[in-house]
């Protein structure tokens, strides 16, 4: 195993998120195992949003590691994706992984099922290329969405936290 290899394993094994970035689409921050040597992730309804990347089976796609810890980036690197059938050997053995890291599913006992019926499970495999790390921040705006900001703070509440406060 090379030392580019080894970084990419290991930031990727470490790293809880990493962002993704199809043919077409934004980079998208999704949730991953590291199985058999690649990044594997589930997509769907239900799950991760990953219909809009534009990833195929055979295409390629670029994988950003952040920091576990810190949040920065650590390697940028080129992948393959696969897309293995559902319910095939590969499949099923990735599913089983994912389905350890998939946190609070509504249908935990049923998941599997979902998964062959609905989604698509991705292999992002590294090719070997690697990123240099750009100098500048590459923040972009961020994705419309219907959430919004809290609203302003009501009068009452710094009175009622140092009401808490105070020593008996």
């Amino acid at each position: 195993m090379t030392l580019t290899q080894a970084l990419i394993e290991e930031a990727t094994k470490k790293s809880g998120l990493i962002w993704v970035r199809g043919p077409v689409g934004p980079s998208r921050a999704l949730w991953h195992v590291w199985h058999d040597g690649a990044a594997h992730v589930v997509g769907g309804p239900g799950e991760q949003p990953v219909a809009d990347l534009g990833l195929t089976d055979g295409g390629a796609a670029t994988v950003t590691v952040r920091s576990k810890d810190k949040g920065g980036r650590l390697v940028t690197w080129s992948a393959r994706v696969g897309e293995p059938a559902a319910r095939s050997e590969e499949w099923t053995a990735a599913v089983a992984e994912l389905k350890g890291k998939r946190l609070n599913a509504p249908d935990a006992e049923r998941i599997e099922e979902r998964w062959a019926r609905e989604c698509r499970v991705l292999r992002l495999e590294p090719s070997g290329a690697t990123s240099s790390l750009p100098d500048d921040s590459q923040a972009a705006v961020p994705l419309p969405t219907p959430a919004t900001t809290r609203e302003p703070m009501p009068a009452a509440l710094p009175r009622l936290l140092r009401k808490g406060r105070r020593k008996g």
